[in-house]
């Protein structure tokens, strides 16, 4: 069962009118166990440098998504360790699930004075949509039918301003083969709804652990590094990347572009074991 959507979108005021600045941080996979490492990487170390490189941004974000498979074992401990660090970062903050992540669990602990779970942000000329596309015990992607009516009605009530719409599982091929078989299952109705409104121009997700940035009539179609373990780009089968954790920025302009950058964690040595064939 998916977190109910809110009624009521969530409104704030960003730095600059021309512009809007988010960061996004994705596929974090926080343990309980403050040790747990994924493919013998720590991700609270790795999660923790990212965050800190955020914090160093020219321009700080008015707002970070936050954008799925946040915790690897859905643990209360997990979700506590994010919220307090989120908080702690003072950068208004919001989230979705991801396959790995428990969507009942994160409402009950993602939430404080700077951590939302509202799925409807307005800012500036912009309208942010956060769609949940996890399916309960399964790796692939699929918005039900409640997702898929809440994104046509946001988009229906604001036509005025640019949409950016955001999920965890890919809903186009990256070009990795074992990838491409556990993204989004319904993404023609995904796409069916969004080519009926125009004023979507981008699509942002996590889940792949990768770099991606497309342009299709007029909208960007992208995807992030994850800020632990990266996964190969254009493999056949399960493999580890050898590029260093990262996020995203990106700036929103008022008419409606989209410029964006990915950072890396280059600074320091992160160990990851290439022999385990699987997370």
């Amino acid at each position: 069962m998916s977190v109910k959507v809110e009624k009521i979108p969530h409104e704030i005021q960003p730095g600059r009118l021309d512009v809007v600045r988010l960061v996004q941080v994705t596929d974090s996979h926080i343990f309980a166990d403050p040790e747990g490492c994924l493919l013998g990487l720590n991700t609270r170390d790795s999660f923790e440098a990212v965050c800190e490189r955020v914090q160093r941004e020219e321009w700080r974000p008015d707002a970070l998504l936050a954008t799925g498979d946040l915790s690897q074992d859905a643990s209360p401990e997990s979700y506590q360790y994010l919220a307090d660090y989120f908080k702690e970062m003072g950068i208004p903050t919001y989230w979705l699930s991801g396959n790995h992540d428990n969507p009942e669990t994160m409402e009950l602990y993602l939430s404080n004075n700077k951590v939302f779970s509202a799925k409807q942000l307005l800012i500036g000329h912009w309208q942010i949509i956060l769609l949940d596309s996890s399916v309960r015990g399964k790796v692939h992607g699929n918005l039900a039918v409640e997702q898929l009516k809440f994104l046509e009605r946001a988009l229906k009530r604001y036509p005025e301003k640019h949409a950016l719409v955001s999920l965890h599982h890919q809903p186009l091929p990256v070009g990795s083969q074992w990838l491409d078989q556990i993204g989004l299952k319904n993404s023609d109705k995904f796409c069916e709804v969004l080519e009926r409104y125009p004023q979507v121009k981008g699509v942002l997700w996590g889940h792949v652990h990768q770099e991606f940035n497309k342009h299709i009539n007029g909208c960007q179609w992208i995807a992030s590094p994850s800020s632990c373990v990266q996964f190969k780009p254009g493999s056949s089968d399960f493999s580890a990347g050898t590029e260093a954790p990262g996020y995203r920025y990106l700036n929103l302009f008022s008419d409606g572009r989209i410029e964006s950058i990915v950072h890396r964690i280059d600074n320091m040595e992160f160990t990851v074991d290439y022999s385990i064939k699987g997370y």
